[in-house]
């Protein structure tokens, strides 16, 4: 029987930075999967591909450009799927090798098949040529998630999709209906829109992506609609179904939509399936998602968890720093780690949001006294040159202090320039680090210093009320 000190089961962001880590300090390490490209869903049906049709779809269509040039051009439906997805291919071919790469380079044996626990942290693995069993002193379960599909979706239906099969579509449909506005459904949404599709988003909720700031929230679905969707909120229990032969998605309120495909985006559920977990004794909650503590162990001597597969937030950032703790702790290595309590948020969609810290709402809902700064892409000099003048950078600060509380992106590289935001905060910084920062000109990053302008303006309008 094969021993290693770790046994870890999928080799998404949580998997193969907690075995590189193990690796890199000595630890004799092997990682399950299933398929045969590794990196999860990250790699192979989420993240990567997703981001990657986002770009391709904007540069085959000149979406960005239009209004700059007066150009624009579109390819033949069939020719413009055959780019986008040898384009998605690639890059998750590319990063997929990378993933190989790092961990055939620390010596971690990679093994193909169905992993499933057995009592003492033994696990079979189901491989082609034949069930081979291990033992590991330590197993980390990193599976990640999957499309929720709940019953009532028509699955079966060739042209209902989930955010997994839409990948497999075999045309560039005419007319789309996305039911989900979260991350994945706005993300959709935008692409196909962008690829000239007629599209209806639809959620039950009051407004799309609700952890978002309410303000940014609104801009989105703005934007939306000036692209030419259709966004229909607080509208929850759509129904799907054929009628002479045709495919309608009807709202709750009686609204009757006809199109040729619908995705059904809205949540994921752990993938725990066939992993024997019951036998081993580790719990699961009520969405099939591993129950761990604040050191990523489950209720399993020696089984840890991490990445998507425990839930939100359910960032490919976070998995991977979830992982690496897990192993540090495991193991005992003389890490400082700690999970970083000031993630950022990025969602893909055109146009891109970002985001970290607090939003207005949750300041308030904190009783904190704070104020905001805008600046605005329109009056930035970088935005006109490239051609995407839409879009904001806000800030939420305290009012006593002015220290930086949250940072709100909207348009194009928002999720490269949040960041920016999350160092001031990280140091726990004030507006004023803006104020005493030169940016290169032109740049859409020195909007920073402008929005901090803006916030201490109305910060001193407030104070100015105040004394009248």
């Amino acid at each position: 029987m094969e021993v290693y000190d770790l046994l870890v089961i999928g080799s998404g962001p949580a998997g193969e930075k907690a075995a590189a880590l193990a690796a890199y300090f000595g630890k004799r390490v092997a990682v399950v999967d299933k398929r045969q490209r590794l990196g999860g869903a990250p790699v192979n049906r989420g993240g990567i591909p997703t981001k990657t049709l986002r770009e391709t779809a904007l540069y085959l269509t000149s979406f960005r450009r239009r209004d700059v040039y007066g150009v624009g051009f579109q390819l033949a439906p069939d020719l413009a799927l055959e780019r986008l997805r040898a384009r998605a291919a690639q890059v998750s071919e590319t990063m997929g090798a990378e993933v190989r790469r790092n961990l055939e380079g620390l010596d971690v044996t990679t093994i193909h098949g169905s992993a499933r626990l057995q009592p003492d942290r033994k696990v079979a693995i189901d491989t082609d040529s034949g069930v081979r069993v291990v033992t590991a002193d330590v197993v980390l379960i990193a599976t990640g998630s999957s499309p929720f599909r709940p019953p009532s979706i028509p699955f079966d239906d060739p042209d209902v999709f989930d955010s997994d099969t839409i990948l497999d579509i075999d045309s560039i449909p005419d007319s789309l209906v996305v039911i989900g506005g979260g991350p994945v459904g706005c993300e959709y949404a935008s692409i196909f829109a962008a690829l000239g599709v007629e599209v209806t988003v639809i959620d039950g909720a009051p407004r799309l992506l609700g952890a978002m700031d309410r303000e940014i929230s609104q801009m989105v679905r703005a934007s939306f609609v000036s692209m030419g969707m259709r966004v229909l909120l607080e509208s929850p229990g759509a129904r799907i179904e054929r009628r002479d032969g045709a495919l309608v998605v009807e709202t709750e309120s009686g609204q009757v939509l006809p199109t040729e495909k619908v995705l059904f985006a809205a949540g994921r559920v752990g993938n725990t399936d066939g992993l024997g977990l019951e036998e081993a004794g580790v719990d699961l909650d009520e969405r099939h998602r591993i129950v761990v503590d604040e050191h990523f162990r489950t209720t399993a001597p020696g089984i840890y968890a991490a990445g998507d597969v425990i839930g939100p937030p359910a960032l490919a950032s976070v998995s991977a720093e979830q992982g690496r703790i897990a192993a540090c702790h495991a193991f005992q290595v003389p890490f400082d780690l700690t999970l970083d309590w000031l993630p950022p948020v990025g969602v893909y969609s055109i146009p891109e949001v970002a985001m970290v810290g607090m939003t207005e709402e949750s300041a308030a809902g904190a009783g904190i006294d704070y104020e905001v700064g805008r600046s605005w892409f329109a009056h930035n000099a970088r935005s006109h040159i490239v051609g995407s003048t839409e879009g904001m950078i806000k800030l939420v600060l305290a009012r006593e202090d002015r220290r930086l509380l949250g940072v709100h992106v909207i348009g194009e590289d928002a999720a490269e320039l949040v960041h920016i935001g999350q160092a001031v905060m990280h140091a726990h910084g004030t507006v004023d680090r803006f104020l005493h920062t030169t940016f290169n000109i032109p740049t859409r990053s020195e909007l920073y210093k402008y929005a901090a302008y803006d916030a201490l303006q109305n910060l001193a309008r407030h104070r100015a009320g105040e004394r009248a």
